[in-house]
């Protein structure tokens, strides 16, 4: 049994030093783009410092409004959010005046009336986020093809997951933050290819973009675009950490509550294993074994 265990072991180091090899050729790769198919993305977006990460994170609400306002003045342009709200941006800390004041700057499509006919109205709370653009076709013809995709839930869609050894740690520290990770990296990562690298015409070259080494997006926002009431920078950086939180909050607005649950379930099980051991005790205390 010994020796068995002892085998065992052994192969599970042999593969897992064979996976780091591997995947350290494969980045290599992606980084020299030649000599075989380029592994994208050809660089890992940086791990950053969110509030809302680990077992106890919460949402900082002065950085939600700030990614908002980012989101309101840039990516709508583009972008839409069609699961996402007015009434739940009450969770960033507004008041219900507030949320009708901020929904009624957008308008949405209703009807029809009393004559068949659709209409345009202002947006109320219980409306959604809507759509820039009136259907997919419109938006792809628009953007030299690639329809812009929804916002609504990108954060926990665009994540990169990570190879060995982090894996391995991330089953009992879940690393629940690689979308907006990635969020952050594509929006700070685009500069000029380097030299023997072409992109085709009509894309922007980003090493951190998870499909190609270019895409159709330009840099979306630069230094200074949005105006910050509270005095935080106004930097590229700062914009790409803002928006990515605050899409991240839009894909899991309930993400305190579900930590919250989380621990006190995790304690009634310590406190339950507890009892049950002192249960079992009690009862074979006299007993001969």
């Amino acid at each position: 049994m010994k020796k068995l265990v002892t085998g065992i072991l052994s192969l599970a180091v042999v593969a897992g030093l064979g996976l780091g090899a591997a995947v350290a050729e494969e980045a290599a790769g992606g980084e020299e783009h030649g000599g075989g198919t380029p592994h994208y993305p050809i660089h890992k977006p940086e791990q950053q410092d969110w509030s809302f990460a680990g077992p106890f994170g919460n949402y900082d609400k002065g950085q939600l409004q700030r990614g908002l306002k980012v989101y309101a003045e840039v990516c709508s342009a583009c972008h839409s959010m069609n699961l996402v709200a007015f009434r739940t941006l009450e969770g960033l800390g507004y008041s219900d005046a507030q949320v009708k004041a901020f929904a009624a700057n957008y308008e949405v499509q209703d009807g029809p009336n009393a004559d068949g006919e659709m209409y345009n109205r202002k947006a109320v709370p219980s409306d959604h986020f809507p759509s820039p653009y009136p259907n997919k076709e419109a938006a792809a013809a628009s953007n030299n093809g690639a329809a812009p995709p929804d916002f609504s839930l990108i954060a926990k869609a665009r994540g990169i997951e990570r190879g060995f050894p982090q894996f391995v740690f991330d089953m009992f520290w879940p690393y629940q933050e690689g979308g907006p990770d990635y969020i952050h990296a594509l929006l700070t990562g685009y500069h000029e290819p380097p030299e023997g690298v072409q992109v085709a015409e009509g894309t922007h070259y980003n090493p951190y973009f998870a499909s190609a080494s270019a895409l159709a997006m330009a840099q979306p926002i630069s230094n200074d675009q949005v105006t910050y009431d509270d005095g935080a920078p106004q930097t590229v950086d700062q914009y790409a950490k803002d928006v990515s939180a605050f899409l991240m909050w839009a894909a899991e607005p309930h993400l305190e509550d579900r930590k919250r649950t989380g621990f006190m379930v995790m304690v009634f099980l310590l406190i339950f294993t507890g009892l049950i051991y002192l249960t079992k005790k009690s009862v074979y205390a006299n007993k001969e074994h």
